[in-house]
C-alpha cells in the first residue's frame, strides 16, 4: 500500500520512490507530543509528524487504536497525496493535524478492508512478510510451512 510506492511529482513530473524507514515517538527525540514516521523519498529522508492526540481521539471516537502499521500507512497515504497536490519538496518534515491523521487512517482501513490486511513492517523484501522472515508469530497464528 503506502509503505513502499512511487508517485509522480506534480510540478517536475519526476517519479519519486517513497519507502517507509521507521517510526519514532518524538517525545524523546525532539520533545514534541507527536509520532514521527520516516520515509526515504528517492533516498532523501522525509518525516511525517503525527500528533499523539490522534491516537487518543481515534480510541475515543471508534473504540479502536491506531497501530504502528496503520500509522505508517496513514502517513504514507498523506505523503502520496501531498506529492500529487504539489508539496514543497525542499522540506524535510510535514506535520499532520489530528483530523488528517484520522481521515487518512480511516481511508487506509477502508482501502485494505481491515487492519489485518495491512502490510507488515519492516519492509524486508516485498515478497516476504516481516513476521515470517524474523520468525515472529502471534499466539494462535500458524507458522508458515517451509517448502
Amino acid at each position: 500500500m503506502y509503505e513502499n510506492f512511487t508517485v509522480t511529482d506534480r510540478w517536475t513530473q519526476e517519479p519519486l520512490h517513497c519507502e517507509w524507514k521507521g517510526t519514532i515517538v518524538a517525545i524523546a527525540t525532539r520533545h514534541a507530543d507527536a509520532t514521527d514516521i520516516r520515509f526515504a523519498v528517492n533516498g532523501r529522508p522525509l518525516w511525517i509528524a503525527m500528533p499523539n492526540q490522534a491516537w487518543v481521539e481515534q480510541k475515543r471516537r471508534t473504540g479502536f487504536v491506531i497501530t504502528d502499521r496503520l500509522a505508517a500507512q496513514a502517513a504514507g497515504r498523506y505523503l502520496k497525496q501531498s506529492i500529487e497536490n504539489g508539496y514543497d519538496n525542499g522540506r524535510e518534515m510535514y506535520t499532520m493535524t489530528v483530523d488528517e491523521v484520522l481521515q487518512h487512517a480511516d481511508a487506509v482501513v477502508r482501502e485494505a478492508g481491515s487492519t489485518d490486511k495491512l502490510p507488515s513492517l519492516p519492509v524486508i523484501h516485498e515478497d516476504l512478510r516481516a513476521e515470517d522472515e524474523m520468525g515472529i508469530h502471534l499466539p494462535g497464528e500458524p507458522a508458515p510451512t517451509l517448502g
